[in-house]
């Protein structure tokens, strides 16, 4: 009984089709995702994109190096490997310099990180939580993860995105031992917002409230973007990020552009992406190609681009190396990046985190990094998808049969 109950959510799942009331770009749309889903949509915001780990993690560290009132930093994923030790030394100066620092880990995605870390984050002063170790009596806490990847310092800024503590983000993307990935940096009152979601599961790790204005001081306006940090958690909305992206999807009018590492969409998500490309939106997808970490996700994912593909949807395959990227810009204007992927895990089973930012300038930036995406993939055709080998089928369809907890 215990088994089967790892493998379920206490919720209903959302199974209706959803009605397109509004286009993305009418102000009802930003009141709905603003007011029925999530917080409020937040002026003042500066935002700056990241490539690869070349770009990504020398900001990420010079913040933690110039804190001087706290650090909150929550990833799923944290190995071994020379980053993993830049990162342990970071956090442990600072903290050993006065600053409060907590670090707050999931249980099953910082399986690999060497005890050395933790001992010297630990007696530096670092405060590590992990996140639902499971135990004999709670099973299913171990299917419940916190995929969020959140980084605040100073509680004045923050980084989201796709990336994790690993040699394999390091880089840029060169070879396949090295993934395409992208991250976030943010500036203004949307930060506020971006630590709240870390006290969310902060509390539940550690039951301690940080507050004050250490973690939440008053925040000035950075820029002109408006945006806000949407989450989802099992244990309060989880079906808020699959709705978020449904009505999105609903709204659009032009285009869609998504790139994600882990597509496996469900039959009222294919349904909604197919009755807006009969609207005249043009959808584009990038998936990882033959190098992925995980084969039975890909297999899962083509065995529902049949409807798609027939509906007009461009579908490609990133070739170079593992593609981790999980961004979705539609019609110009939204951009939500964070650490949600395109499947079930994410939608009904993790704790996740996306920035969504509406500015124009900022989405025009990104279409043109997804078209150096699509530049260097594979597009899959419906004839290539019809006449695929029979043997691929086969695994593809078995692979779809554990859709719900891909």
């Amino acid at each position: 009984m215990l088994v089967a109950l790892n493998f379920t959510s206490g919720e209903k799942k959302l199974d209706e089709q959803i009605q397109r009331e509004y286009a993305l770009h009418d102000a009802q749309y930003q009141r709905a995702l603003g007011v029925l889903l999530g917080p409020p949509i937040l002026p003042g915001n500066r935002f700056e994109a990241l490539h690869n780990g070349d770009q990504i993690f020398p900001p990420m560290l010079a913040a933690i190096r110039s804190a001087k009132q706290s650090i909150t930093f929550e990833t799923y994923i944290y190995w071994s490997g020379e980053i993993g030790k830049s990162f342990a030394d970071a956090l442990s100066e600072r903290a050993g310099a006065g600053v409060k620092v907590h670090v707050l880990l999931d249980w099953v995605g910082s399986s690999k990180i060497e005890q050395a870390f933790l001992t010297e984050m630990e007696s530096a002063g670092v405060e590590i939580r992990k996140f639902h170790k499971p135990s004999w009596y709670d099973i299913t806490r171990l299917n419940n993860r916190t995929h969020r990847k959140l980084l605040v310092v100073d509680g004045r800024i923050g980084f989201t995105g796709g990336v994790g503590i690993a040699p394999e983000w390091t880089g840029h993307a060169e070879d396949p031992q090295h993934w395409r990935d992208s991250h976030f940096r943010v500036e203004g009152p949307a930060v506020a917002q971006m630590q709240a979601v870390f006290m969310d599961n902060w509390v539940k790790a550690s039951g301690d409230v940080l507050h004050g204005e250490r973690y939440f001081p008053a925040l000035a306006e950075a820029g002109q973007g408006r945006a806000q940090v949407f989450s989802s958690s099992p244990s309060g909305g989880s079906e808020s990020m699959r709705l978020m992206y449904l009505l999105s999807i609903a709204a659009a009018t032009r285009s869609i552009d998504l790139s994600s590492a882990y597509f496996v969409p469900d039959d009222l998500t294919v349904d909604t992406l197919v009755g807006a490309m009969r609207r005249g939106v043009r959808v584009r997808i990038i998936t990882p190609g033959p190098i992925m970490d995980s084969k039975t996700v890909r297999a899962a994912s083509r065995a529902s681009w049949g409807p798609l593909l027939a509906a007009g949807a461009q579908m490609s395959e990133y070739q170079p190396t593992m593609f981790h990227c999980k961004v979705f810009t539609v019609d110009g204007l939204l951009v939500s990046v964070g650490s949600t992927n395109f499947d079930n895990r994410s939608f009904r089973l993790n704790d996740e985190a996306n920035l969504n930012i509406y500015d124009a300038d900022f989405a025009a930036a990104q279409t043109a990094q997804f078209e150096v995406d699509l530049a260097q993939s594979k597009r899959v055709t419906l004839e290539d998808w019809q006449n695929r080998p029979l043997r691929e089928k086969a695994m593809e369809r078995l692979a779809s049969l554990l859709a719900m907890q891909l």
